[in-house]
């Protein structure tokens, strides 16, 4: 009898689309999240404006270190899923990375229906359809 291995090793196709998204989920994530750090007097100047007549004008502060920890956290899952990728050949971590991107794109979606910015939601909503295009991308590479 022969055994067959079941693991699958990625084609350079998938390989290359998932390091793509994680760059992409890097640069976004990472930009973002370190303006938050060093503009965060600018950012909740303009958030405690954007969220003054909404239930969450009194979470603005926690809310933005939230933002700003899963951002940065996302950004670095990324920065590590590229390594994996290339040597190990493997996606966990870029599936990890995916997901929380998903999550943060939520949180920033979330806030913008909120604060009635149906533009800035529509914007996040084009984000968050990339994020499901990598997820699904990833989910047939397994």
């Amino acid at each position: 009898m022969i055994l067959q291995s079941t693991t699958h090793c990625p084609s350079l196709y998938e390989s290359l689309g998932a390091v793509c998204f994680c760059v992409f989920w890097a640069i976004l994530f990472l930009q973002s999240g370190f303006d938050k750090i060093t503009d965060r007097k600018g950012n909740l100047e303009w958030l405690i404006g954007h969220f003054s007549k909404s239930f969450l004008k009194g979470t603005v502060p926690l809310l933005l270190t939230t933002l700003t920890l899963f951002e940065i956290a996302t950004g670095f899952v990324c920065i590590a899923a590229i390594v994996e990728i290339v040597w190990l050949k493997t996606f966990s971590l870029a599936q990890l990375g995916a997901t929380l991107s998903a999550v943060s794109l939520l949180m920033l979606f979330f806030g913008q229906r909120i604060a009635k910015d149906y533009a800035g939601a529509a914007t996040i909503a084009m984000y968050f359809l990339a994020a499901m295009v990598n997820l699904g991308m990833l989910c047939l590479s397994l």
